[in-house]
């Protein structure tokens, strides 16, 4: 048996939306399935709230209002507050993505999640709807 996901897209305004509203569809009211980019692949390799033993589908709906939701002006302000958490090694790269966010270049936060889920998925496991 599959099981089905429903993320509401909705729902999501940014990135911090985000992490509520795929905690939720995947473990209810108040669920938890990652609240950072690290943490989100660990729940989906399994034993975090997806059935171990089942197939499951992760459906993305309106994901469209998502993608512009977290598009490049959430991303440089998650950029922006990342410049002070991250390792100095890391600040010229955080910094030159900040400028290209803030230019409207470059993957987005939207970009980034679809990659993790669809990497941490089987093939068609990610439906963009």
């Amino acid at each position: 048996m599959t099981v089905t996901y429903v993320i509401d897209g909705s729902r999501i305004t940014g990135l911090e939306q985000f992490w509520t509203v795929i905690g939720e569809a995947v473990n209810g009211p108040g669920g938890y399935f990652g609240r950072g980019f690290d943490s989100l692949a660990d729940c989906l390799s399994g034993g975090m709230g997806t059935p171990d033993d089942e197939d499951f589908v992760l459906e993305w709906r309106d994901h469209a209002r998502s993608a512009r939701a977290l598009g490049h002006e959430e991303t440089a302000r998650h950029l922006r507050q990342s410049l002070d958490r991250v390792h100095p090694s890391h600040r010229s790269d955080v910094r030159a993505r900040l400028d290209d966010a803030l230019a409207g270049r470059g993957p987005t936060l939207f970009d980034l999640l679809v990659e993790i889920l669809t990497e941490g998925t089987r093939p068609g496991a990610l439906r963009l709807l």
